[in-house]
Formats: C-alpha cells, structure tokens, sequence
C-alpha cells in the first residue's frame, strides 16, 4: 500500500487575533489526518498565537504534534511565507491565510485528486466573503497544455493568481528557485506565475475550498489604488529582471513579459509613478514589446504607452 499523501499548510500570523479561532477551528477540525500546520508568527503585537495555543490546547490536542510555531521578527507577508516553507515536510504545499477559513472536508479532497492525478498542481475554487453575501469565484479549466494561458491569465486578472486556490508539490519549490517578491501587493501572483511556468501537470479540483474575507480592514487589498498599481508594477519589474536572460524554452515566466513592461510603462503614466526614469531600460524595452490582446491595459492605453516610450529615447 503506497504511503498517504501528505499536505503542509503555511499560514503567516499577524493582526489576526479577530479570525485565528474560526480559522484554527476550521483546519484543525479537517477530516483527512495526514496534514502539518506551519503557522509563522511574524512578529505580532496582539493575542494571535496566545488564542492559537489556547484553542488547540482546549479543543485540539491530538493535533499539537502536527502543529509548528515558527517566531521571527516581522518582515512582512512574503518573508513570512518564505520562512515557512523552510519547515515544509509534506508532499504539498498549502499557503492559506488566519483571517479566512476553508471548508470541512475539502483537506481530503485536494489529496484524493493529488492521489488520483499525481498533479505538480491542484487548483479549486473559493469564495469571497463579504460582511452580507458570498461571491464563488470559479476557476476555468486549465490543463498542462494550457499552462502559458494560464500564467498570462493570471497575470491579467482573467484566472485566478492567488494562493489559497492551489496546492502545490513541494518538489515545485524544491527543484526551482522561486523568487518571493520585495512588497507585498499581489505576492501571491508572483508566485503562483513561476509555479505554474514550471509545472509538468495541472489539474483542477471541481470544489469550494477556501472562503477569503473580504470584510477585513487591515487586508492588503484594502490600500489605495495608486499604491496598489506601484507594488504590482515595482513587483512584476523585479520578476522581469530575474528571468529576462533566461532561455525562452526554460523560462517559466517569458508569455508575460510583454505585459509587464507595456503595464509597467502605462502605470507610470496614469498614476505618475516616475518608473520611465527609475528603470533606465523601460522605454527601449516597451518599444520592442508587442502589443497583444487579452492585456489588463486597454489597446489603446499601449498605443499611448508605446508612443510615449518612442519619445524617451535617450
């Protein structure tokens, strides 16, 4: 009899004294028995782990030798995530958040489609939780073949570029270097696009999995808008010089250069992020990209972006 699949939550901890118990409460009280909780306190200042402690202790005790408590001073979400990989032991990899909660039963889902697929990556649906109604977020169906769609959907918005829809093997993150990004907006995206570059297999899981709470102030996506552009272009540009010179046929991120830079180049514009100066190569670079359908950046915001880029020639 082969050995049971294995999966590792990672979940970063901090300002979540709120949510951690219904969050706990729901991974804790999972059907399927094979699972190890990573919860990474990055340096919270209120009763977040205190809370975790208690309720495992009170309610959950049996789960205490599947649970570690990792503490380092806070660095941020991507940092966080990055130090809980480094205590991953599990044939897949979960990153999940404390202020949300998944749905019983769906742990031993995600590992009976990994049994029966044997998938680099296992991807769902989820749902967004606001303060009065609930939105399904349904993710299209996306095979390996599919898979430079897929990462240009994401990048895009038209798929779904988050963690908490994906359980990944470990061996993704074992046998490449991914990169974590410098800021946090749109980390997720910036991750899940190398992982799904790299993977030989994809399948889909036709199930709710994780219910997002969109009701929470401090989340990220709460920022403002012109700072919310700046990450995802200063992210994104970081991504682009990481793998620019790596060979095409190898590259797991080259469908999207086009739309980093073109986006890139249109932020600055629309939202006078000054990037054209910051990134001396921008503007020869946007002038070499294509302008392609499908982009974030309407046809003719690339049109303007390209004319503007001619015109910063050196």
């Amino acid at each position: 009899m082969s050995r049971p699949i294995t999966i590792s939550l990672v979940i970063p901890v901090y300002g979540v004294e709120k949510y951690i118990t219904e969050f706990a409460e729901s991974v804790l009280s999972q059907s399927y028995p094979y699972l190890q909780y990573i919860f990474v306190n990055d340096g919270t200042k209120d009763s977040s782990i205190d809370l975790l402690n208690d309720i495992i202790d009170k309610k959950y005790p049996h789960q205490r030798q599947n649970v570690i408590i990792v503490d380092k001073e806070n660095a941020g979400l991507p940092a966080a995530r990055a130090t809980g990989l480094e205590y991953v032991t599990g044939d897949y990899v979960y990153h999940v958040d404390p202020d949300d909660w998944i749905s019983a039963d769906s742990l031993r889902k995600i590992a009976e489609k990994a049994e029966e697929t044997n998938a680099d990556i296992i991807y769902f649906h989820y749902v967004k939780e606001y303060e009065n109604r609930s939105s399904v977020k349904r993710e299209g169906f996306y095979s390996s073949a599919d898979k430079e769609d897929y990462v240009r959907d994401m990048y895009n918005h038209r798929a779904y570029g988050t963690f908490c829809n994906k359980c990944v093997k470990a061996s993704l993150y074992k046998e490449h270097v991914i990169y974590s990004p410098g800021y946090p907006y749109a980390e997720d995206c910036y991750v899940t696009v190398q992982l799904v570059g790299y993977a030989s297999s994809i399948d889909r899981l036709d199930e709710v999995v994780y219910h997002y709470r969109k009701n929470n102030p401090t989340s990220i996506t709460r920022q403002n808008r012109k700072r919310r552009k700046r990450e995802y272009a200063l992210n994104f540009l970081d991504l682009y010089e990481k793998y620019r010179d790596v060979p095409a046929d190898v590259n797991p991120v080259s469908v999207i250069f086009d739309d980093i830079l073109i986006q890139a180049g249109w932020y600055s514009i629309a939202y006078g992020l000054d990037l054209f100066n910051r990134y001396p190569y921008l503007a020869a670079a946007i002038r070499k990209s294509r302008i392609r359908t499908g982009s974030d950046v309407w046809l003719i915001a690339q049109l303007i972006t390209k004319v503007v880029a001619f015109f910063k020639r050196k």
